[in-house]
């Protein structure tokens, strides 16, 4: 039998050195189907985070049905300030989401060991002092027989006594711990830092989007003569107002995620957006603000999800650290700009692809961003997946859980292969009967069909790709996630040129279904070498 050290390797593991564990994404494929423990903790966290990252989607697409009933220019003005809203959004969102999601599980598995550690020593030590109680009344009696009866007694008082005071003691430290409910705060150093972080990135992001509206929407390609840019502005400002609920919420969401609870932000969420689109068809047409009043109605619904987010989380977390020492602000900081430069890399491939497609003119374009959106669309899925197993990876590896890690991710990986293959059918089957719906021009509809098989056959690329990126941020792995995917974009920009010039239209396709099977490569490279976190994987068996 192997004697695990405390990385999780086996003491076997130089002499199999060369055995490189890729075999470990088959393990157990034959239950990816099967309701055990493991899977019902996968979908427990996936299946509400997954709606709850859908319902945004959908709620913007529902502020978007309404807004166009004000006319195309509002439509157009509205479309090109969420653009810019979401994508700075995203730079900031993305990392600090992660980063809160990974740290708050770990810490809070390593509270609770230290916990149960606690209470063990305790015990422990208690049952001692009965032990010696009771050896020091057997030597007593046989030392003195003819006094044991009195010495009975002043034992006995004296237990009692010492009894009293322990039970005394014990009260009054559990009186100063648990507060009347009954239940006890937790105390995550890792969820004030990311409230704070929250804060201060909603507030630069809001103070940016309202002074600078006007120069970022020109970037954006509004001229100064447009008729869309006085309402863009108006939208762009009042929208931004919301950023810092925006920011918090999400933080707070990433929290919960630690926590493994997704079905709260889920109920908050859904509360949110149903207030938001009961609020636009009121402030847009009844109270005539138009424009302004779609804005207005979503940073409402913003700060009714963050309110309700910090009423429920300070009843469970102490949000308050015992002293600034305890804020993790440069462990967020160096992994939050590892993540940044990833999020970076992310948006400068899709941007570029999307810039290529625009050069070969309007029909061209409108197939691939509806071809695009299409693709990333389908995958929310799999972001659920993700989120599931970074939570589940974070408290194991705190853990040191190491059985656990190998079930979990193998399981969840597996999952998304399945999940992949089916929306393959799925987008594969829609997109070709339903292509219409997007547009009604011939030429148009035909570049969707060129570009389907691309769309279709990459999802459980995609699914892998994204599952992923949770198994690393679970792993803490933050590092080879940002490095790896920054020399994936590095080569996906060359071929995107190189394709995009020699094989046009299905060429901007074929350079980022590469770009997606890389980003998969640097997944199954790293589990699948036993390298990194994955160390422990080097000479184990995977039957």
């Amino acid at each position: 039998m192997d004697i695990m050290d405390e990385n999780g390797s086996s003491s076997n593991a130089p002499k199999n050195k060369r055995n490189l564990p890729v075999s470990v994404f088959f393990k157990d494929a034959r239950h990816v189907f099967k309701m055990d423990s493991i899977a019902k903790e996968i979908l427990g966290i996936a299946f509400p985070s997954a709606l709850a990252v859908a319902a945004d989607p959908i709620a913007s697409l529902i502020d978007t049905a309404f807004i166009g009933h004000l006319g195309p220019v509002e439509l157009a003005a509205a479309g090109v300030s969420i653009a810019l809203f979401n994508q700075a959004s995203r730079i900031t969102i993305f990392p600090l989401v992660s980063i809160t999601t990974s740290f708050v599980a770990e810490e809070n598995t390593i509270e609770k060991i230290n916990t149960e550690k606690k209470l063990s020593d305790k015990a422990k030590s208690k049952e001692q002092v009965m032990l010696d109680d009771h050896s020091l009344q057997d030597i007593e009696k046989v030392a003195s027989k003819e006094n044991n009866e009195t010495e009975n007694v002043e034992m006995n008082d004296c237990n009692t006594s010492i009894c009293k005071s322990t039970s005394d003691t014990s009260s009054s430290s559990s009186n100063k711990s648990v507060p009347k409910d009954g239940r006890k705060k937790r105390h995550v150093a890792s969820a004030s830092t990311a409230l704070l972080f929250g804060t201060i990135l909603g507030l630069l992001q809001a103070t940016t989007l309202i002074f600078a509206a006007k120069p970022l929407l020109a970037a954006m390609g509004l001229k100064p003569d447009s008729p869309m840019l006085n309402p863009a502005i108006k939208y762009l400002r009042l929208r931004s107002l919301g950023a810092p609920a925006v920011l918090l919420s999400l933080a707070m969401q990433g929290i919960f995620r630690g926590f493994k609870d997704t079905t709260t932000p889920l109920y908050v969420i859904l509360s949110g957006y149903a207030l938001n689109v009961i609020l636009d068809p009121v402030l847009i047409f009844y109270c005539k603000l138009g424009i302004k009043g779609a804005a207005i109605s979503h940073v409402l619904s913003q700060y009714l999800m963050a309110l309700a987010l910090m009423v429920i989380l300070t009843r469970k977390v102490d949000l308050v650290p015992p002293s600034i020492k305890d804020l993790q602000i440069f462990r967020f900081l160096k992994n939050g700009g590892l993540l940044l430069a990833r999020v970076i890399a992310v948006t400068f491939c899709q941007t570029l692809a999307a810039s290529l497609a625009a050069r070969f003119g309007p029909i061209p374009m409108a197939a691939f961003q509806t071809c695009l959106q299409v693709w990333l669309t389908s995958s929310l899925l799999a972001d659920g997946l993700a989120v599931a197993v970074q939570a589940i990876l974070a408290c194991s590896f705190a853990e040191k859980d190491y059985e656990k890690v190998l079930v979990a991710a193998t399981r969840t990986l597996q999952m998304s292969f399945v999940l992949g293959v089916g929306l393959s059918f799925a987008v594969g089957f829609g997109l070709y009967f339903g292509a219409g719906i997007f547009s009604k021009s011939v030429l148009v509809v035909h570049l969707i069909r060129i570009g389907l098989p691309f769309v279709a056959a990459t999802q459980p690329i995609n699914s892998l790709a994204f599952v992923f990126d949770g198994v690393n941020y679970g792993a803490s792995d933050f590092a080879y996630s940002a490095y790896s995917l920054v020399t994936v974009s590095l080569a996906s920009v060359a071929s995107l040129f190189l394709l995009s010039k020699s094989k046009g239209f299905v060429g901007i396709w074929i350079a980022l279904t590469i770009y997606m099977s890389l980003r998969m490569f640097a997944g199954v490279w790293r589990m699948g070498t036993g390298t990194g976190p994955w160390r422990f994987l080097r000479g184990r068996s995977m039957s």
